[in-house]
């Protein structure tokens, strides 16, 4: 069984995918990261070379591929779940977790991290308030579709995020019965 992420980009995949595989002492990995290792670019660059369509039919292929691994916790691209084959490869592989937020949360959190200018290009010629607000209202019923389970990231630390991830889906540590077998 796997575990894949997903969501809206910053809404935590990558951290929580990371104390997840921990806590599980499971692998994971970063679907992002992987593509730009085969690209050998950065995804920005794959969709200003390429264009958004290649950088799809790469996102796809190594869906497939991680989803063919064991023990995965894998952090999904916000968009790998557009594509039909994705959602089917992520659903047949195991567990699918939508991470949610605002969208003044999302972009908070965006305008935080140094690296996202020059990785993750923008994907609508609107500022970038409005281009969250729009791709989530597209992408919601994909996100929604998708998944097993729905949490809210808001006002939450990642601790208390994997936490109520692995309870939710009853893969926390369990208590360890009776050593007599007698109930107490």
């Amino acid at each position: 069984m796997n575990l894949t992420l997903i969501g809206y980009r910053a809404t935590g995949k990558t951290t929580l995918a990371r104390l997840l595989a921990e806590r599980l002492d499971w692998d994971w990995i970063d679907a992002d990261v992987e593509i730009e290792r085969r690209a050998g670019k950065t995804i920005a660059r794959v969709f200003a070379e390429d264009g958004e369509p290649a950088f799809r039919d790469l996102e796809a292929d190594v869906i497939a591929d991680l989803c063919r691994r064991p023990r995965l916790v894998l952090a999904a691209g916000g968009g790998a779940p557009l594509r039909p084959e994705s959602r089917a490869a992520m659903r047949a592989a195991g567990k699918v977790v939508w991470l949610r937020a605002r969208p003044e949360t999302i972009l908070g959190r965006m305008a935080a991290d140094p690296t996202n200018p020059d990785r993750r290009p923008n994907l609508t010629d609107r500022g970038p308030l409005e281009e969250i607000v729009q791709l989530l209202k597209q992408r919601e019923p994909v996100y929604h579709g998708s998944a097993d389970l729905q949490v809210d990231t808001e006002g939450k630390t990642p601790e208390q995020l994997t936490v109520e991830i692995l309870d939710r889906l009853d893969l926390g540590p369990k208590d360890a019965a009776p050593e007599d077998g007698n109930a107490a």
